[in-house]
């Protein structure tokens, strides 16, 4: 299995996607965006929706290429910046705004399926939080938690209900969360940028963006064949950025994490999983997991400082997922990747603007989909004149993350907290 996996994710081949013309020349526009992924479409879309069509948006490799083509699929509230920890960083009244924002995100990202036709394979069958440990009280605390300070009704699932959904004696008990669902997200990500398309926005893929300099009252971006005159400069590059702005580089930590989907599991899936919700598990390093409609199973997990090849990536996830389902040995795996996502150092998104006055959007960590949406509908309105919400984030600024000392310390913190919930289990 190992030494035969393909290089190319599941969310790679089951996409067939459009393809856009590299940059040629040089071109003027309103506001060039930099960057294919969940922030710079949505940004891009939520630009278009307020009438600014004049958008150039420019990838390096092709639309969904870093994180937003790789992630779980997961659609869901909240930020990497956990919700207790929201609270006591923003005080209550504006954690819990900035919070519902993210719910909001949630059903533009729903709305915007329905309105625009996007093909995703979306499942709006909840998520179910599921307790690894033998311990009532961290789910009738984070239940009574999300209600009492956050406003939002998490459903209790009792042992023996969570036991006939999730065939496995790992759990004990869980939450559902019926607002959120599951999709495929690279087809998202190339359903908004066929979108864009159609409204009038120039989308380029191959088109690395190798420089940003000051021209006048606007900004020239350079890229390989070509180059942009604009306005206004959205850099939405996360885990990929690399030194392309040391400024907004330098702010953010690239972490790896690791996806795999399994062979077709037909009949067998019912012996695991029967249910259509996606899962996540109370540890610090948790699982996560969602049925697929070939009856696959796509697991993801762990967190690391570096990519690693597909053949270690599925003999890691499967050592994970036979430890909730030992049922499933011998199950194949088909697929196996990794993606770099972009960390702050506060994990809270990096959404604002420079003082020289270039806009950003980037650091969604490992849960991007609803804030990317987020960002995008706060960088748009900005853009517009409206940066009253964007303001919000000012507080969490753009501390440099601690280039390679810092990637160390982060791999050092998820190691000391998976031996605490070792230690815990």
């Amino acid at each position: 299995m190992a030494d035969t996996l393909p290089a190319h994710s599941f969310y790679q081949a089951t996409s067939a996607g459009e393809s856009y013309p590299s940059l040629e020349g040089t071109v003027e526009t309103a506001v060039c965006i930099i960057g294919g992924g969940f922030a710079g479409l949505a940004t891009a879309l939520s630009l278009a929706e307020r009438g600014e069509t004049d958008v150039v948006l420019l990838e390096g490799e092709t639309i969904g290429h870093g994180a937003s083509g790789r992630n779980g699929g997961f659609v869901f509230g909240g930020f990497s910046l956990g919700e207790r920890a929201l609270l006591d960083s923003a005080g209550d009244e504006a954690g819990r705004a900035l919070y519902r924002l993210t719910l909001a995100a949630v059903e533009q990202i729903r709305e915007r399926i329905a309105r625009y036709g996007i093909d995703c394979d979306a499942r709006f069958e909840g998520v179910i939080l599921a307790n690894w440990f033998d311990d009532d009280r961290i789910l009738d605390d984070q239940q009574r938690f999300m209600a009492d300070r956050l406003g939002v009704d998490w459903q209790r699932i009792s042992r023996a209900d969570l036991g006939d959904q999730l065939r496995t004696k790992r759990y004990f008990g869980g939450l559902f969360e019926p607002s959120a669902f599951h999709f495929h997200p690279l087809k998202y990500a190339q359903g908004l940028a066929r979108v864009l398309t159609g409204l009038g926005v120039a989308v380029h893929e191959g088109s690395r963006a190798t420089g940003i300099s000051r021209e006048g009252h606007g900004w020239l971006v350079r890229t390989p064949r070509g180059a942009v005159r604009a306005k206004d400069v959205v850099v939405c590059c996360g885990g990929y950025i690399e030194r392309l702005y040391p400024r907004l580089g330098g702010a953010v930590l690239p972490i790896a994490t690791y996806v795999m989907a399994t062979e077709p599991l037909g009949e067998r899936l019912q012996q695991s999983v029967r249910t259509g919700a996606a899962v996540y598990d109370t540890r610090f390093a948790f699982d996560y997991y969602r049925p697929l409609a070939d009856t696959r199973l796509l697991w993801g997990g762990r967190i690391a400082i570096r990519d690693r090849g597909p053949s270690d990536v599925a003999r890691l996830l499967q050592q994970d997922m036979l430890k909730v389902y030992p049922q499933l040995a011998g199950t194949r795996v088909d697929y196996a990747w990794s993606g770099m996502m972009s960390y702050g150092r506060h994990r809270m998104p990096q959404v604002g603007r420079l003082p020289e006055g270039l806009w950003y959007g980037m650091g969604f960590g490992g849960h991007g989909v609803g804030p990317t949406t987020l960002a995008g509908e706060l960088l748009a309105a900005a853009l517009r004149g409206d940066s009253s919400t964007l303001a919000d984030f000012n507080q969490w600024g753009l501390p440099h993350a601690g280039g390679p000392a810092g990637l160390f310390a982060a791999q050092l913190t998820y190691w000391y907290y998976e031996l605490r919930d070792w230690m815990r289990q």
